[in-house]
């Protein structure tokens, strides 16, 4: 045989695998159809035919035209990732590399960035940075919008490839150019890439009575990790109130959301979702401990809160047992499930919607706030240098009860000296944040009122009893 023959002989034989290759997969998704539609009773059956005709055209297309040569697999790897893309921001293939790193993301260890994307009229949106993250000291925030990874503009990149540009080995620098509302012109930000230590939570006694768990991300043990951290609360203090801070909390693991909210109460409906495929419909209730012991509650949420975080703040909103403060979330109200294809490979996709007990969908909306609080700074200015009482008059009466005013005696120098004193933590963590701040002082609010409610509910159930006897 000559090379001539021989060579239109190869490529009769690709030309007709690359033609027969969507005719075969046209014919499993054919039967599959069928089934399914008998088992529906559906009347009306429409194939793709024209579709698929028309994928084998621009494949042969590619294959014969192109100006360098292109491997068959990348191409249909590329033509899978694409099909996923387009669907919407959060489905996306996953290669062997790529599941490997879903994986790390997820029980605690991977390197990158630190910081949760999605993808926004075919720009990179940032959702949120981990907090301590190289994202996240390097001022990357989230609502800023990734033009260019680089050299590499954002519109030329799927989801996975941009995790896959975002990760490298720690040490080697990354240029995001990003788009901040607010900032007329583009900038330019360069991330250092680490071992991301994901620490999913912390706590501590932010105040004397109140205790503060940080949540960073959903991982597998952050159900468990807020309930010890509130049983600790407990055994420190007489605790009066805590604050759930899931600010800029990307999501994660679904069952680990529904964990932090088994925390808070006692029993009902947690989350359930709804889909298409076997095993999306899912239903969450409440366990009957509850690691709180009923403390006023107050979540904190953004615009940085997505999916799991929309979870447990629905949730707790739903039940009445906190009150929600901040700004509104994300709006990630969908289910990413990871379907294997091989050994190696995989697709996340979006398989069901989840909804609050109460039956809302947060999907595109998000979860707004019983009170709106926006970001902002505390200045704390010592009340003995603006203010002037009546004991500060000269020749004022003094008290019947003959009590004397803490702070009569406080001269001008010693005021001074006050107010340069610096506030310690766990206090200037309150002062440097507002949103935060603000949540302290509702709980103390509520501890206020809270004793005189109880006391008028025992009154009047006593009354109640007294009356019934006595008819």
């Amino acid at each position: 045989m000559n090379n001539n023959s021989f060579t239109y002989l190869l490529t009769s034989i690709r030309t007709a695998t690359a033609v027969l290759f969507p005719l075969v997969l046209l014919s499993l998704f054919s039967a599959q159809t069928f089934a399914q539609a008998d088992n529906e009773n559906e009347t009306e059956l429409l194939l793709p035919l024209d579709e698929v005709r028309l994928f084998t055209e621009v494949l042969n297309r590619i294959r014969s035209a192109y100006v360098e040569p292109i491997d068959d697999k990348a191409l249909l790897e590329n033509a899978i990732k694409g099909m996923l893309a387009g669907i919407d921001p959060h489905s996306t293939y996953l290669a062997a590399d790529d599941y490997e790193q879903l994986q790390e993301s997820t029980t605690g260890e991977f390197g990158g960035l630190g910081v949760e994307v999605g993808i926004e009229d075919g720009f990179i949106k940032v959702i949120s940075p981990m907090d301590g993250s190289p994202a996240d000291r390097a001022g990357v925030q989230a609502g800023d919008l990734i033009i260019k990874l680089d050299d590499t503009p954002a519109r030329e990149v799927t989801l996975g490839d941009t995790v896959d540009l975002m990760r490298g080995e720690p040490g080697t620098d990354i240029v995001l150019t990003i788009l901040r509302e607010g900032v007329s012109d583009a900038f330019e930000i360069t991330v250092t890439r680490e071992i991301i230590q994901a620490r999913s939570v912390r706590s501590r006694i932010i105040e004397p009575g109140y205790g503060y768990i940080r949540v960073a991300s959903f991982s597998v043990d952050t159900g468990e990790e807020v309930k010890s951290a509130l049983t600790k609360f407990h055994q420190e203090t007489e605790l009066k109130g805590v604050v759930l801070d899931l600010r800029n909390n990307p999501g994660g693991v679904l069952q680990s959301a529904v964990g932090v909210v088994d925390a808070f109460i006692t029993d009902g409906l947690i989350v359930y979702t709804e889909g298409r495929v076997e095993n999306s419909e899912m239903r969450f209730e409440a366990s009957t401990e509850d690691q709180s012991q009923g403390v006023p509650l107050v979540v904190l949420i953004n615009s940085g809160s997505a999916s799991a975080s929309e979870i447990v703040a629905g949730a707790l909103q739903d039940h009445q047992r906190g009150i929600i403060m901040g700004t509104e979330s994300f709006g990630k109200g969908s289910v990413q499930t990871v379907l294997p294809l091989t050994n190696d490979r995989a697709i996340k996709l979006t398989t069901a919607l989840y909804f609050t007990p109460k039956g809302r969908s947060i999907q595109a909306l998000g979860i707004t706030p019983d009170i709106i609080v926006d970001r902002g700074q505390v200045t704390r200015i010592p009340d003995s240098l603006i203010s002037y009482r009546e004991a500060d008059l000269v020749g004022h009466l003094v008290n019947a009860n003959g009590e004397e005013s803490d702070d009569a005696e406080v001269s001008e120098e010693e005021a001074v000296i006050a107010a340069e004193i610096q506030p310690q933590e766990p206090l200037e963590v309150i002062v440097r944040d507002y949103q935060l701040n603000e949540a302290i002082n509702v709980l103390k609010g509520l501890n206020i009122i809270r004793p005189r409610v109880m006391a008028e509910s025992e009154t009047q159930l006593l009354e109640d009893i007294e009356g019934t006897s006595a008819r």
